[in-house]
């Protein structure tokens, strides 16, 4: 008989639960298509007697990761506990000491200590596999680490967090503020239980961090991400940007240039025909350019019980067929440390800012713009009240530095009430 593949699967939330439904209603053909049976064998989470709506006494209980990830009838752990420190740090690198395979949806642990994990796992000769960490079903990290394997990846883009994707959708759809839709959201078990890890960026800079590894050949550094939310959205912004043919998303782009490795996640205007103009609602979409395939675009559902369960199961299926790749497509120690670099490819900008009703205030607002090199494309002014008026601007194409530039020297125009709002505008 074929010897199984037996897991161990520590965290029964949501994603764990999904792994355990799937094992026991397609064992057959799981099997089949391994070659070999998938098997459960032990379980742990913070309460055994929690209800959880699946049968799990046939399995094995610790109440310690850690005793889970070192028993000695497991060849797999499975992590979704979630976390960059702690248990599941602690169990990881555990189970990688016992000589066990480890995978994972946990993109902040990876993230954060990504680089030292790979190392200590190819040093022990087992394997770390992540799919489930990055956009949730799409299957991205495959894209990157096998099918795109003979292209040199030019650029990385995609929207990655769909609570922020539903957020910006629904305040156009209906008209409504980000306070409003973001309590929505929240009543709605949409965001996580620290919102600003959603609407922050920062868990869609944890997963941006991490195909910016696997796409340039770079040790893992989300500390070189630069991290905008999207609390500063207005409907205004959304309203004015769809008046000239864009939607707003919360969007990731990693591109290694001469000046080194550049990640951003910020809101960004894309042309509204586009695909990811066109992504409504909690989808997820990655777009994948490389010089021999151009581009591709993955879309798909990037959170859910069972879309992340299916990405957990397609990294232990191919343990169980006996295919091993390193972590992050090549040797951890091949991977290089990039230099940070902050955006420097051109582009247009969407400026808005209230302009006080003064004798030449376009005109100073004109003048700063045309100091620091950048010209007006078009200007677009939306009603007025007795002392200002909220203006349009839209540059040609320009750097972030000398936007930043002129945005500084509007305050010595004494005509901006407040401060500009900068959004890029997206080439995709």
């Amino acid at each position: 008989m074929t010897t199984p593949l037996r897991l161990g699967i520590a965290g029964l939330g949501t994603v764990g639960v999904g792994i355990v439904r799937i094992v026991q209603k397609h064992g057959d053909l799981l099997a089949a298509r391994a070659g070999r049976p998938i098997e459960i064998v032990a379980v742990s989470a913070r309460s055994k007697s929690k209800n959880r709506d699946v049968d799990l006494s046939g399995y094995a209980w610790e109440d310690d990761p850690v005793s889970l990830a070192a028993r000695a009838d497991i060849d797999v752990f499975v992590e979704v506990m979630g976390g960059h420190e702690g248990p599941a740090k602690d169990a990881t690198e555990a189970a990688i000491a016992a000589g066990k395979d480890v995978v994972s949806a946990n993109k902040a642990l990876l993230a954060v200590h990504g680089q030292a994990l790979a190392e200590a796992a190819e040093d022990a000769g087992r394997v770390i596999r992540f799919e489930a960490a990055v956009a949730g079903g799409i299957p991205v990290v495959k894209a990157l680490t096998e099918g795109l394997a003979g292209n040199d990846i030019t650029r990385v883009m995609g929207v990655m967090n769909g609570s922020c994707n539903y957020i910006l959708t629904r305040m156009q759809d209906a008209g409504l503020s980000y306070e409003a839709v973001f309590d929505e959201a929240n009543q709605l078990g949409y965001l996580e239980a620290d919102p600003e890890l959603d609407v922050g960026g920062i868990d869609a800079g944890h997963k941006l961090a991490l195909l910016s590894s696997i796409a340039f050949g770079t040790q893992v550094d989300f500390d070189g991400v630069e991290l905008e939310g999207i609390g500063s959205v207005t409907i205004e912004d959304i309203n004015q940007a769809a008046d000239m043919g864009y939607k707003i998303k919360l969007l990731g782009v990693a591109q290694l240039t001469g000046r080194g490795l550049e990640q951003r996640m910020s809101p960004c205007l894309v042309p509204d025909t586009s695909p990811l103009g066109q992504l409504e609602g909690g989808t997820n979409m990655v777009v994948l350019e490389g010089d021999a395939v151009n581009q591709i675009v993955l879309r798909g559902p990037g959170a859910g019980e069972g879309p992340t369960a299916s990405a957990v199961m397609g990294d232990v299926m191919d343990i169980a067929r006996g295919f091993r790749i390193s972590t992050f497509g090549q040797p951890a120690g091949t991977l290089r440390k990039a230099r940070p670099a902050r955006a420097a490819v051109p582009a247009p900008y969407y400026l808005r800012m209230q302009l006080l009703d003064k004798p030449g205030a376009l005109a100073k607002i004109a003048h700063a713009l045309g100091e620091a090199g950048i010209s007006i494309d078009r200007m677009r002014q939306y009603g007025h009240d007795d002392t200002s008026a909220p203006v349009l601007i839209v540059t040609h194409k320009t750097t972030r530095s000398a936007l930043d530039e002129a945005i500084a020297a509007f305050g010595s125009t004494g005509v901006v009430a407040g401060d500009p709002v900068a959004i890029r505008i997206e080439a995709v």
